[in-house]
């Protein structure tokens, strides 16, 4: 099989160099298949309204694009090594179909600005999901308020029973914060909603008439990125600025799963969970453990890792394009699919959370706080004076149990 690679030039490459500088891209690069070809048929009618494409030959390569997306999206062809990466995949089928028409979209564009412009428009469709994924955790948490809110429940500080609180209060509270981290995803698709198209390797394309904002304006990007020299300069903002969310987005989960981990223990048994949201255990056949809420819980690790790398790529890089920046794809990737499984595996989880109102039990001194405000506006004390007489009569009331 021929592999037509945008960048050929007749020699066959050392198939180990192949194997190093592709690395995962063929894998990776299924998800962008939708994304190039949306940008590719852009980009195609943005030639020929220059005068640069003969109308027949958009025609086939609209056509035939849209047939391969289709095709992709069924499961009857993959990207394969030999070709490295989504682009030269769809342009060397493009040309099998339909000749060497296939091989004119590539005026005006280079790899750095074709990948970036599906990247962007992935990101943006990315941030929508997991915006309202985030959403429809904040609404089950929403629904337990409403359900079990009146359960009475300890609120703790430093680990130790501070003040009375309530599920609802405790849920409600999550809810609020998963609300801001869906508004903080959603807002990071600020980065990646410029056109990079028409930048081509970084520096613009001499000799061509492109019309750039034809192009914006058919992918629904804000703006059009100014100038050229600033689109490699942008490379991997996007995608820290969307993992440094995700990263808030998984912290807020796991401080909910730590407190759900909690409340699960026999200590606490303030909740029931079903059978089948449990596992066993190999060797003690009493156990059941909540394993999905120790892997939410360690969700974020592993994304604080993605940000640091993230970071560490195209740190102190110079001006223009560096193939470092390929490696920015794999923790963007891993990032943005650990978290929309984490959201959807705590959306289906907690509407079968029970909090056992029998076995949670509010002591006389989480009122304490309480009692020193009441004596303040009864007696007209100073509030250190009023804390230290319940502390007092707490003391008293511990040591006539003891």
């Amino acid at each position: 099989m021929g592999t037509n690679r945008l960048w050929d030039k007749g020699k066959p490459l050392d198939e180990r160099i192949l194997e190093f500088t592709a690395g995962e891209d063929h894998r990776l690069d299924a998800r962008l298949v939708p994304y190039d070809v949306r940008a590719s048929i852009a980009h195609a009618r943005m030639l020929a309204k220059q005068g640069l494409l003969a109308g027949k030959d958009c025609d086939a390569i609209c056509n035939g694009l849209t047939a391969l997306g289709e095709e992709h999206a069924r499961g009857e062809w993959s990207i394969t090594l030999e070709e490295e990466d989504v682009h030269s995949a769809l342009e060397r089928r493009l040309i099998e179909r339909i000749g060497a028409a296939g091989g004119r979209v590539h005026l005006g564009r280079s790899r750095n600005d074709q990948v970036l412009v599906a990247l962007r428009l992935y990101l943006k469709d990315a941030c929508e999901t997991l915006a309202a994924s985030a959403r429809s955790v904040a609404e089950a948490l929403a629904a337990i308020a409403r359900d079990q809110g009146q359960i009475p429940l300890p609120g703790y500080t430093h680990m130790q029973a501070a003040m009375p609180s309530s599920v609802g209060l405790w849920a409600t509270g999550f809810a609020t914060e998963l609300r801001d981290d869906a508004e903080g995803i959603a807002q990071a698709a600020r980065r990646a909603d410029a056109n990079p198209l028409g930048s081509a390797a970084g520096y613009g394309v001499p000799g061509l008439n492109l019309d750039r904002e034809a192009t914006r304006a058919a992918l629904g990007f804000a703006t059009t990125q100014e100038p050229v020299t600033a689109v490699q300069l942008s490379r991997g903002k996007a995608e820290a600025t969307l993992i440094f969310e995700l990263t808030l987005l998984t912290g807020d989960l796991g401080r909910l799963a730590a407190d759900l981990l909690l409340y699960y223990t026999q200590e606490f048994a303030f909740i029931a969970l079903p059978e089948e949201m449990t596992t066993g255990s190999s060797i003690m056949p009493q156990k059941r453990n909540p394993d999905i809420f120790e892997l939410i819980r360690s969700t974020q690790a592993v994304l604080t890792g993605a940000l640091l790398e993230t970071l560490a790529i195209s740190a102190k890089l110079t001006s223009g394009y560096h193939r470092d920046l390929q490696r920015l794809k794999a923790p963007l990737f891993r990032s943005i699919d650990l978290s929309s499984d984490a959201l959807a595996i705590t959306a289906h989880a907690l509407p079968r959370i029970r909090f056992r109102a029998e076995q949670i039990e509010l002591g006389p001194e989480l009122y304490a706080a309480e009692q020193a405000n009441a004596l303040v506006v009864k007696e007209g004390i100073p509030f250190r004076e009023a804390y230290r007489r319940v502390a007092k009569l707490l003391a008293a009331a511990s040591k006539a149990q003891d």
